[in-house]
């Protein structure tokens, strides 16, 4: 069994939150209300199955996503989860931002290279699902030199398994949005049919913004709250 990680292994992240409670609710409150998601990750550390901890390429947006759990239900005002999307794209998404000085997905040198990323990722992703069978499961998909799109998809997702078992599935959405975000961020557009929230897989089509297939698409919620692609004439 592996570690899991703990709190003090997430320092930058859980600072953000902090400073997000404090500034929201005032230094006290916040403070009580962080102690208290405090309690509540270390409780779902004792249950939750074995990510891989630290090993997991993917740690910080598992635990940190636990983390998100653990806290949106202690919020004192009930906000809806809408309120929190911003703040939580910003804490998972951020990275994107610095890519998108190098990437960008209108160049076709660069699709091809977050393709090959792409397959790299899927590659590592599929040895750690052997070791740690409750983590992300990845399959790849071909490159398509048609419509110049890289494409994968996950056929599990250990959060929206953690939001099925803890009646959290109202919240899963704002990790699963957020990728239209990220995406954007390096000059590309995500094209989903759905996530292992509302289907059962969660897809990935990347091409660059100005892709005429990106035009094809229009991003609606759907309703249950998650962002979808859909054709602008007719479903996908």
């Amino acid at each position: 069994m592996s570690e899991h990680m703990k709190l003090n292994d997430m320092p930058d992240f859980c600072q953000a939150v902090k400073d997000w409670l404090n500034t929201r609710y005032g230094n006290d409150e916040g403070s009580r209300i962080w102690e208290a998601v405090s309690r509540q990750y270390d409780k779902y550390l004792e249950e939750i199955p074995d990510y891989g901890g630290k090993k997991n390429m993917h740690a910080l947006a598992i635990y940190g996503s636990i983390i998100i759990f653990s806290m949106y239900p202690l919020l004192p005002d009930h906000p809806p989860v809408e309120e929190l999307q911003e703040f939580v794209t910003n804490l998972f998404m951020t990275g994107f931002v610095k890519m998108g000085k190098i990437f960008n997905l209108n160049r076709s040198f660069d699709m091809w290279l977050i393709d090959k990323v792409f397959h790299i990722i899927g590659k590592k992703d599929r040895k750690q699902y052997e070791q740690y069978p409750a983590t992300f499961c990845n399959i790849s998909e071909p490159y398509d030199k048609k419509n110049h799109a890289a494409r994968y998809h996950f056929s599990q997702c250990p959060n929206a398994e953690f939001a099925k078992k803890h009646d959290l599935m109202h919240v899963l959405p704002l990790f699963c949005n957020s990728d239209y975000w990220g995406i954007s961020q390096i000059h590309g557009t995500l094209i989903r049919r759905g996530t292992c929230g509302n289907s059962d897989k969660c897809d990935y089509c990347v091409v660059g913004s100005e892709n005429p297939l990106a035009k094809k698409y229009k991003i609606i919620k759907d309703e249950n709250g998650y962002l979808v692609s859909r054709e602008c004439h007719g479903d996908v």
